[in-house]
């Protein structure tokens, strides 16, 4: 027992003396301790992807996202309600339960022009509906690509630049079968991006997603090409084009319009919709091939309107059960289901059964791909089908229709009031006029998107012969009218098929 008594002392003197030694030895010395944070960590870029030449390169996304990010911008869009549009908040508005507990006496407590009215529709303020989008500065003096979805029916579009710069927009041209605009800022020397090609666009190659979801200004994604060739059926237009490149980059609502490019900062397409069961991202992103962006920027800038080339024909993707079905040999391509009577196509030599292989050497596996394919073509050009017929292929050079039938390019004239009315006129020829028992009077020939489709019933044919109670002598008159009116216009007229007169108001 007493030797554990001194074992213990023994341990607890040497204890002491240590940290007595210790003390003193920090105590004389003059040095000091400084505690450094790591601000960069050792391994950096050990991620490595192959260039076009299989070279192996660090994958980096800033150089990318520095060069792109500039050029895409936020789109703020507008429409104002007009104030006619109170009468929808009547009677038939108010909730069920209220309308069936009076049942029959409820005009007999509240009266026949009874209204039902929010606190805010009775504010001197119209009732507005403002969405958010993205764009793509495709040229240095302000030209904007987006989605047509973003702008439509707007009545102010506002940019905003990635510096904050703010400008107001105006619509150039709409293209809703592949829902895509083209607006101008008047501003120059502006960042761009440029277009690649997107046939090149291969499978699992990286792309980053550039725009404002959530109105979250500049926000970039990465992800990759997941696949090519989609149809979602979401442009509900007769003649929609639908090959979208798809993607697992994320893409939200206010990513509709924006960017998405290559690592090397090329413009592959324009981010339009997702596929989603909550209205947000769940893993797919779908953007408009560039090749077909480029074609529709083009046509808007030189026609006002896009040239169409169409083959005539209704198509099926080929594939094992059809092929069972038809007894085809080959299980990839497009079926050619049925020509229509004023057929491109069938004017060529195509018949119903042949299987469509290529496009001018473009091998085409599905109709969203054909439809992309011809899409970027013009009415009166010439495109070679390579087609199985019976197990024999053969080549077809086929001159495009357009949506009438014939080879003709559509105008349209690039006039600031007849861009808002979305309308194409003409002067009613004496023979016509005479045969309407009228003296005067302006043909609507084509309708656009624009207030005449979108605030009245109005027709193509329509013969515009008074504006507000006064007579339409000639286009050039209408025009100088239009462009010096505010607020309600009345356009009174006739059809040649229709008796009666009819009246068409709006507001501008």
């Amino acid at each position: 027992m007493n030797k554990n008594f001194i074992y213990s002392g023994l341990v607890a003197l040497v204890v002491s003396l240590t940290c007595v030694g210790a003390i003193n030895l920090l105590q004389n010395s003059n040095k000091t301790f400084k505690i450094e944070h790591i601000t960069k960590t050792p391994a950096s870029k050990a991620v490595f992807t192959l260039d076009e030449n299989d070279k192996i390169i660090p994958l980096d996304f800033t150089k990318t996202a520095d060069e792109v990010v500039d050029a895409v911008v936020h789109i703020r869009s507008t429409h104002i309600y007009n104030n006619n549009n109170k009468q929808n908040f009547q009677y038939r508005n108010i909730p069920d339960p209220f309308r069936d507990f009076f049942g029959d006496n409820f005009n007999r407590f509240f009266g026949p022009n009874y209204k039902f009215e929010s606190p805010n529709m009775k504010s001197n303020k119209p009732p507005t509906k403002v969405g958010s989008g993205s764009g793509v500065i495709v040229s240095e003096d302000g030209y904007i690509i987006t989605n047509n979805h973003v702008i439509a029916d707007a009545d102010d579009i506002e940019v905003t630049l990635h510096d904050n710069r703010t400008y107001k927009a105006t619509v150039i041209g709409t293209d809703p079968t592949t829902d895509l605009a083209l607006v101008q800022i008047k501003e120059k020397n502006l960042p761009k991006i440029s277009f690649v090609d997107s046939d090149k666009v291969k499978i699992g190659e990286w792309v980053l997603a550039v725009g404002n979801p959530f109105s979250l200004n500049s926000t970039i994604t990465a992800g990759i090409v997941s696949a090519k060739g989609r149809n979602i059926n979401i442009l509900k237009e007769q003649y929609a084009v639908e090959n979208f490149i798809q993607t697992d980059a994320a893409i939200n609502p206010g990513n509709s319009g924006g960017a998405l490019v290559n690592l090397d900062g090329g413009l592959i397409g324009i981010n339009t919709a997702i596929a989603s069961p909550t209205g947000v991202y769940s893993g797919y992103g779908f953007a408009v091939p560039s090749n077909i962006v480029a074609k529709v920027m083009e046509d808007l800038l030189k026609y006002g309107v896009v040239q169409r080339g169409v083959l005539g024909i209704m198509i099926r993707t080929v594939d094992g059960n059809l092929a069972k079905d038809k007894d085809l040999d080959i299980i990839s391509g497009v079926y050619v289901d049925s020509l229509m009577q004023t057929s491109a196509a069938k004017d060529a030599g195509i018949k119903v059964g042949d299987v469509i292989l290529k496009v001018n050497d473009v091998e085409i596996k599905s109709s969203p791909e054909l439809q992309g394919m011809i899409a970027r073509y013009r009415p009166g050009e010439t495109v070679e089908l390579l087609i199985n017929r019976e197990g024999k292929e053969n080549v077809f050079k086929v001159v495009l229709n357009n949506r009438d039938g014939n080879k003709a390019l559509t105008s349209k004239e690039n006039v600031e009031i007849l861009n808002i009315l979305g309308a194409d006129l003409k002067d009613l020829d004496k023979e016509e006029a005479k045969k309407l028992d009228i003296d005067h009077g302006v043909e609507v020939t084509k309708l656009y998107p624009g207030k005449l489709r979108k605030h009245t019933q109005i027709r193509e044919g329509f013969i515009i012969t008074h504006l507000d109670g006064k007579k339409v002598k000639s286009k050039e008159d209408l025009i100088n009218a239009l462009e010096k009116k505010k607020g309600g216009v009345m356009l009174e007229g006739v059809y040649k098929d229709i008796p009666g007169e009819y009246y068409y108001a709006f507001g501008l």
